[in-house]
């Protein structure tokens, strides 16, 4: 029988509570009751705080700082895109600020603000939200275990549902269909 990690390192599900402050606002929490739950070494975290967690155990706790470049990367003032507004399905009743889904022709899908509204085009922001900014975390690690198989073959947590109704695997899901964690090195959708 295998024991429990003792402390954070690749290949190992973490769980963490957080609170994400940018300029002094929060902009995201997660609870020890709800934690989020990602795979240690996996890219499904920011680079900064993940390499942050690196040998940490349960029960620690830390506040830090992270640069854009160990977070959402810089902002990229030329990392915008124009497309007919009647690509889009709700084309006439979209806002600035509205987040929408783009896929390449190569079937990728990326994620877009609407930053400007003309005519008969839409202006597309695809840097992050949260791009160019500092950020401010405190956490506190809640668990530690070694991944299964499978979350290491898919390159994510699965987690675990504490309800016997909720009878989820990964058969139910559509791996191609995932989201993708976005940063400075990802390029814009060639059209």
């Amino acid at each position: 029988m295998q024991t429990e990690p003792q402390n954070i390192s690749d290949g190992m599900v973490v769980s963490i509570a957080y609170v994400l402050r940018v300029d002094g606002e929060e902009v995201s929490r997660m609870t020890a009751g709800e934690p989020l739950e990602y795979l240690h070494g996996y890219q499904e975290i920011v680079p900064g705080l993940e390499a942050a967690l690196t040998g940490k155990k349960v029960g620690d706790k830390f506040s830090i700082t992270l640069a854009p470049a160990d977070g959402y990367g810089d902002y990229d003032s030329e990392n915008f895109d124009e497309i007919p507004r009647d690509a889009v399905p709700f084309g006439d009743d979209v806002e600035i600020g509205t987040d929408l889904e783009v896929e390449d022709e190569e079937g990728n899908v990326y994620l877009a603000t609407v930053s400007e509204i003309r005519e008969a085009t839409l202006l597309l922001d695809f840097n992050h939200p949260l791009a160019g900014k500092s950020l401010d975390y405190d956490v506190e690690v809640t668990d530690i275990r070694y991944a299964d198989e499978e979350e290491l073959e898919h390159g994510h947590a699965h987690g675990y549902f504490l309800d016997d109704e909720l009878d989820f695997d990964d058969d139910d899901f559509d791996d191609d269909d995932e989201d993708e964690d976005f940063d400075d090195e990802d390029e814009k959708p060639s059209r």
